[in-house]
């Protein structure tokens, strides 16, 4: 069975299905944030969407980065390691991409285990 959330004519934000949850690409709502606001933004998206899935970023078994420009990267890892949990740190990718919307820095995608 997939249960899905927050369910729109195009996407969902999040579907979990045999265990995992997977989580559509998170982005910042203010886009006037510097990167790491969007970053803060976009990670405390992420804890909200795992959390009303029964889950944590502790469980987070992949994560898929994407930013407009490669300069943010500094900035963004240092949001993501005051973040991240210490001893679960996942495997992760971070790329430049052209993003859909102006003004978006940064999109997340995630992949994690529901917890039992």
């Amino acid at each position: 069975m997939i249960k899905r959330f927050d369910v729109g004519p195009r996407m969902s934000e999040m579907a979990v299905h045999n265990g995992t949850i997977y989580l559509a690409g998170q982005v910042a709502d203010d886009i006037t944030q510097d990167i790491q606001g969007q970053t803060r933004q976009v990670l405390a998206a992420v804890d909200a969407l795992l959390a009303r899935a029964g889950s944590d970023k502790s469980k987070i078994v992949m994560a898929q980065i994407f930013l407009v420009d490669l300069a943010d990267f500094d900035g963004m890892n240092a949001v993501w390691d005051a973040w991240v949990a210490a001893g679960h740190t996942p495997p992760r990718a971070t790329v430049q991409a052209q993003l859909v919307k102006p003004g978006w820095k940064i999109e997340m995608v995630v992949i994690a285990a529901a917890t039992p």
